[in-house]
């Protein structure tokens, strides 16, 4: 199965950090909420990993 393809714009928040938006279909397939807790690791090669901070 192809993944659907999602282009966002990355936006400033603040003086020292990002956002970006995650499609709804995401946050509901991997059961994410609102003010939930994720890690953020970089992968490297422009890839970064985001997970659950519980499930290390």
């Amino acid at each position: 199965m192809k993944e659907k393809q999602n282009i966002h714009k990355l936006k400033k928040s603040s003086a020292y950090s990002y956002s970006i938006t995650i499609p709804k279909e995401m946050l509901d397939k991997y059961g994410w909420r609102e003010k939930q807790k994720l890690v953020i690791t970089d992968k490297g090669n422009g890839r970064i990993e985001i997970r659950d901070w519980r499930k290390r």
